[in-house]
């Protein structure tokens, strides 16, 4: 058989649009949605969780103030009238000998404590052995009383800068007309107690170091309470 011509001329153009038609095809395929010819999608990047942070816990403040005598200067202070300021008290315990820290200095709302040496009258303890053994709201006792008291004002007397107290109980009301105040000595030093074994005592007051005095003042202010107790376990 034999082609003329025109018929090869019509069969080279057949085939060349063929040709392109075909390689538009392969293109589309390449450019277009995934197919059989489209490259992989690249995998979907998750971001890691984050990794948590560790948080310190919050120093817990343990109390040094044994645990009944602190009740005990709470119930204290509930009983009292607002004149009576709840933020931060002062507990005396009586139950420690005087070579120990016992004038607790407690802030009630930090819960944050400061020990500091304080005195005992002699009357209350007659033989110097450094333990109170006996209380008393008598006039000229020379004694220690128990109970509630609170901070009034500040004067200036022998022992410098002190406080009056007003006592809030039976066991202490005459607290005021015997002159039981706060102020610092000499014997309340805590060297006495490194050169003795004991403090000095004093005629019924809270006597504190002459060094640390301020402390307590600046703690207690004015209508605050201070309460003193010998309670056993």
């Amino acid at each position: 058989m034999t082609f003329d011509r025109r018929q090869m001329f019509f069969a080279g153009t057949v085939f060349a649009a063929t040709s392109m038609l075909a390689g538009g095809t392969r293109e589309k395929s390449a450019s277009g949605p995934p197919g059989k010819f489209a490259p992989p999608a690249p995998a979907l990047q998750v971001p890691a969780p984050p990794v948590p942070q560790k948080v310190a816990a919050a120093p817990v403040i343990k109390s040094v103030v044994p645990v009944k005598l602190l009740a005990a200067a709470k119930s204290a202070l509930d009983r009292q009238d607002r004149s009576i300021l709840r933020d931060r008290i002062a507990v005396v315990d009586f139950a420690a000998p005087s070579s120990e820290p016992r004038l607790h200095l407690v802030d009630l709302l930090s819960g944050k404590e400061r020990s500091l040496l304080v005195t005992h009258g002699s009357g209350s303890d007659p033989d110097h052995s450094g333990w109170t053994r006996r209380f008393s709201n008598d006039e000229g006792s020379i004694a220690s009383s128990e109970g509630a008291f609170a901070t009034l004002n500040f004067y200036s007397g022998k022992h410098g800068r002190s406080q009056r107290l007003a006592g809030l109980d039976a066991s202490n009301s005459n607290a005021l007309s015997r002159a039981i105040v706060i102020h610092g000595a000499w014997y309340a030093e805590p060297n006495v107690v490194d050169a003795t074994g004991k403090l000095g005592r004093s005629q019924g007051c809270f006597a504190v170091g002459d060094t640390l005095i301020d402390e307590v003042f600046d703690h207690l202010g004015s209508n605050r309470l201070i309460y003193a107790a010998k309670l056993t376990a």
